[in-house]
């Protein structure tokens, strides 16, 4: 597998995580800021949360990296969280915005 098709799989993985306050799947929230493949199969994710009070704060990235560790040739996931740039809704797919009534 190359690592534009490992890449592809890592973000259906992330798609399967949904914020339990939002109906939307946080990918398409915008909440994924980076995906990295390194060496090895080695998968890095930057992300951040829809604010730093979010109650799921500790449950989103732990559920990420579950998912990730469910494709079988990723060696290994580092999910990393921030907050700068602060998340605003700009950041949604258009999926999101019209899921959510935006558009």
């Amino acid at each position: 597998m190359s690592e534009e098709e490992l890449k592809e799989e890592v973000i259906r993985a992330i798609k399967e995580v949904y914020d339990p306050e939002i109906p939307v799947n946080v990918y398409e929230l915008g909440l994924i800021y980076d995906i990295k493949i390194f060496p090895v199969n080695n998968v890095y994710v930057l992300m951040t949360l829809t604010s730093p009070s979010c109650p799921s704060a500790e449950a989103i990235p732990v559920e990420i990296e579950q998912k990730i560790k469910e494709i079988e040739i990723v060696s290994d996931v580092s999910v990393e969280l921030t907050f700068d740039p602060p998340y605003s809704q700009d950041m949604m797919s258009e999926v999101a915005k019209l899921e959510l009534g935006f558009m």
